[in-house]
Parts: C-alpha cells; sequence; structure tokens
C-alpha cells in the first residue's frame, strides 16, 4: 500500500488526531479529511494548501496556539511536538540567544500571539532577522505572512506525515 492509499484508509478518529498534530486548526483537519480519498500525493498536498489559504483570522491564532516560541524546544513526545523540535533544530543549537528572547517578547507585545516563521533550515540570525523586519509591520501587513508561514509548516508536517506512512 502506498503513503496516499495508507492515508485514506485510516479510520477517522486517527487521521483527525494526525491532522490536527499537522495543523492545530479543526476546520483545516476536517476540510482535508473530506476530501478523501486522494488519488494521489499532489492532490491531497494541492488540497490542503487550498485549505489552508481559506483559513480565516481565528482559525490561524487557533493554529498558533500549538506552537512553541521560536528557539524553545517542544515539550513532549506528541508528534506534534517532535515536528517542532525537528522544524526549529538549526534554530535551537545552544537555545534561543537573548536577542532572539526579546525579538519574541516584542513581537508577542506588539501582536498579541507567537511570532511564527517557517524555521526549517534557517540560523537564528535569520529568523532573528526576519523577527525584527516583521516588528515593522502593521496588522494588515502582518497577518497574511502569518497565515502563509503556518501554511507552509503545516504543508512540510502533512508531508512528514505521509512519509511515516509507507
Amino acid at each position: 500500500m502506498d503513503q496516499v492509499e495508507a492515508f485514506n484508509s485510516l479510520p477517522a478518529d486517527v487521521l483527525e488526531a494526525d491532522l490536527l498534530a499537522v495543523c492545530a486548526v479543526p476546520a483545516w483537519a476536517a476540510t482535508v479529511a473530506a476530501g478523501r480519498p486522494y488519488p494521489s500525493r499532489a492532490a491531497l498536498l494541492s488540497a490542503a494548501d487550498a485549505a489552508a489559504r481559506e483559513l480565516s483570522w481565528p482559525d490561524v491564532l487557533a493554529g498558533l496556539s500549538a506552537h512553541p516560541r521560536i528557539g524553545e524546544r517542544a515539550q513532549g513526545d506528541s508528534k506534534e511536538a517532535a515536528w517542532s523540535r525537528r522544524e526549529q533544530s538549526t534554530a535551537a543549537t545552544g537555545g534561543p540567544s537573548p536577542e532572539l528572547i526579546e525579538a519574541n517578547r516584542a513581537y508577542e507585545e506588539r501582536f498579541g500571539h507567537v511570532f511564527l516563521i517557517f524555521a526549517s533550515g534557517k540560523t537564528q540570525e535569520e529568523i532573528l532577522a526576519a523577527a525584527r523586519e516583521r516588528l515593522d509591520h502593521d496588522e494588515e501587513t502582518e497577518r497574511p505572512i502569518v497565515a502563509g508561514e503556518l501554511r507552509k509548516i503545516a504543508l512540510l508536517r502533512l508531508e512528514r506525515l505521509l512519509d511515516g506512512l509507507g
């Protein structure tokens, strides 16, 4: 059985838990689950991408609630925590710098939620530069960026979920 067939055949409760680990937005998980059966990996990823692009701002905020501060190590043994640790592995080397801690604090104070960035492969310096740049944004500019970062993370995690099914 290939990965997409395995995804299509997951019991509903297992699929829901897996999709919520990918992106902690019930509306997104429900939309992706409702699209089964998918004929291919590309079709599944395309549907997941489209569903992520349709998220409301409250949905995005719900998704953010499942993400630790950038540079901080996610705790626990869930899939979501393991993926987060892997995504932030480069940035988390040696723990967050004082500058990154301060940028996180300033961002949260300005926008009222964690600073979210697609961290895979990025250094702390790259992440810090992005945080500082985004601190200059207004809410209207920042929201679509945050939604886009959440979408990129969800798609990467969905790929990892599929890879684990093969």
